[in-house]
């Protein structure tokens, strides 16, 4: 039988991740105002998810892209991660035949239905090509999938602090702004924990990281401490309260900074920068955590890929 370790997890770019089985997904809305849009792109050491961040002018507009954070992908899911991966090691290289369905099935022992899905899965994402009464042929690793990486916000849910060079500003409890608290779905005024670090790359700063936290979900983990987490916070909220990280909605944003983030920051006058939210919520979309990602516009590029259906 067909067996993956159930820590496997599989990420498709700018599609719904086909590893959960259920419909909860991560969703990235993009929205910036006047002529500003954001990409996506991975680049050398500005973050620790490999990706690198600056403002480019591109054609106003929105786009949603779909991805769990978290999941025990189904068995076709795991079919399509493990053919993916004999692709990139070479196993079935560009312009062979790919083994056919009931080679698949007999293999890995799944059923016909569930080959098919993963088929279908990897020739959408360019992997592999149909052609009728031949088969299938490797493509290869497809372009867009080089940029696939995490998000900024996600890399600092899962990254340990320790990893990361930065101090710790601020730990407590603080009231929280507008954006925040209908994120959190907390009620105006109401107070929340927070926790900031200024994160420094080759001798400056480079962004500054917010954790948004219920009070309640605070209590007795080392959120409070001045020194860095050795763990994610997924794990570490997931180990000290028994909460499970599901998905993600994140937004991003540009505005002009604070003057004390423009400090903080060491950012040049009339410089924008670009802010990420990432809500974090449970199975059934209770809000957990709240990361914002403050980033100096003339430091940063984002960028992303996605299928053209």
């Amino acid at each position: 039988m067909f067996r993956v370790p159930a820590s496997s997890r599989l990420f498709l770019p700018g599609r719904q991740l086909v590893a959960h089985p259920t419909p909860v997904r991560r969703c990235l809305v993009v929205c910036l105002p006047g002529s500003l849009a954001l990409a996506r792109t991975p680049h050398g050491h500005a973050h620790r998810s490999g990706l690198r961040s600056h403002l480019v002018k591109q054609p106003v507009g929105c786009r949603t892209v779909m991805m769990s954070l978290e999941s025990v992908p189904p068995k076709y899911a795991q079919l399509v991660q493990t053919l993916q991966r004999r692709i990139e090691a070479g196993d079935y290289p560009p312009g062979s035949l790919l083994p056919s369905e009931n080679q698949l099935i007999q293999e890995f022992g799944v059923s016909r239905p569930t080959v098919v899905a993963a088929l279908r899965m990897l020739r959408e994402q360019g992997w592999i090509d149909s052609q009728q009464g031949k088969g299938r042929f490797v493509r290869g690793r497809p372009a867009m999938a080089s940029v696939e990486s995490n998000r900024p916000g996600q890399a600092y849910l899962t990254t340990p602090e320790a990893d990361t060079p930065g101090e710790v500003l601020e730990a407590g409890a603080v009231g929280v702004p507008n954006r925040i608290g209908a994120l959190l779905d907390v009620p105006q005024k109401a107070k929340a924990f927070l926790r900031r670090r200024l994160i420094a790359r080759d001798g400056g700063p480079t962004e500054l990281v917010s954790l948004w936290l219920p009070l309640e979900l605070s209590e007795g983990t080392d959120l409070t401490s001045g020194e860095p987490l050795a763990q994610g916070l997924r794990e570490h909220l997931k180990a000290r309260k028994g909460v499970r990280f599901d998905h993600v909605v994140e937004q991003i944003t540009a505005r002009m900074p604070s003057a004390d983030e423009a400090k903080k920051l060491a950012m040049p006058k009339n410089t924008p920068l670009l802010a990420v939210f990432g809500a974090v919520r449970d199975a059934s979309g209770r809000p957990l955590v709240v990361v914002e990602v403050l980033l100096p516009a003339d430091r940063h590029e984002l960028e992303d890929a996605y299928p053209v259906a």
